[in-house]
């Protein structure tokens, strides 16, 4: 529990909010400001709400992205090796993020990193082609050395989820509730059949917006059913960030 408390307290993809929990921003009372996605405090403010915000409008590798005009990339398969592990599943006040305690790790071109928590943003963040999917579950990854590296799940509409059925049941409806997942979870089961992905160097997708996140987009996108996308909507109908520029980057397709 310890550790589920301290994977907790990283958390803003959006870590309380998803990402920037990742990373370890600042939200407890008084320190950090308060932000949303639209209006006053909406994403187009974020780089002026508080100096720490910065990279939000001055960083130049920012998350999310619209995925095109990939190029073939030498990138390896995603070694995903999943456990069941036991998992939280907490209402932060951005999204709905599921704490695990040991849900092992994933190996990618840039290293091995342990699997801290996945959270959900409605419609996804990324675009694919200009398109956007119902859902997106972003996979936060950190390494020893303290890097970030995220793999995105894309959520198409059609048969129910039953690897996030007991998740969806368990979503508290308020903001700092918490819930334990019986009988815990294994993440693989997240996961597509098929596992190309879009690989690129990326942000946090929340304040403090902090870059140096390595990224992976599975291309497959896994199906979820209606009422599953509407359970989620209704707690928030949306949050997502706008895309951002690509400025140069290199977006690389794994031909795996």
């Amino acid at each position: 529990m310890q550790k589920l408390i301290l994977i907790a307290a990283l958390s803003a993809l959006a870590l309380p909010p998803a990402f920037a929990e990742e990373k370890g921003a600042k939200h407890e009372a008084g320190k950090s400001a308060h932000w949303s996605y639209t209006g006053p405090t909406g994403a187009a403010k974020w780089g002026d709400m508080q100096s720490d915000f910065a990279t939000c409008k001055l960083g130049k590798k920012q998350s999310p992205i619209d995925i095109k005009g990939a190029k073939k990339g030498d990138l390896p398969a995603i070694g995903f090796n999943y456990g069941q592990t036991n998992a939280e599943v907490v209402n932060n006040g951005h999204t709905i993020q599921v704490n695990l305690s040991g849900g092992g790790d994933v190996k990618v071109a840039s290293g091995d990193y342990k699997l801290l928590q996945f959270h959900f943003h409605t419609p996804s963040e990324e675009k694919v082609n200009g398109k956007a999917y119902p859902l997106v579950a972003h996979l936060v990854h950190k390494s020893d050395a303290g890097k970030l590296a995220v793999v995105a799940v894309l959520f198409k509409q059609g048969q129910k989820n039953a690897a996030l059925e007991k998740v969806f049941s368990a979503m508290p409806a308020k903001e700092n509730g918490k819930a334990d997942l019986a009988g815990g979870m294994n993440v693989t089961k997240l996961l597509p059949t098929k596992r190309s992905y879009w690989a690129f160097e990326g942000s946090l997708t929340t304040p403090p917006c902090s870059e140096e996140v390595q990224w992976h987009v599975l291309k497959e996108a896994v199906e979820m059913s209606k009422e599953q996308i509407a359970a989620f909507k209704k707690l928030y109908p949306m949050n997502a960030r706008p895309v951002q520029a690509l400025n140069g980057r290199v977006l690389q397709e794994s031909g795996v």
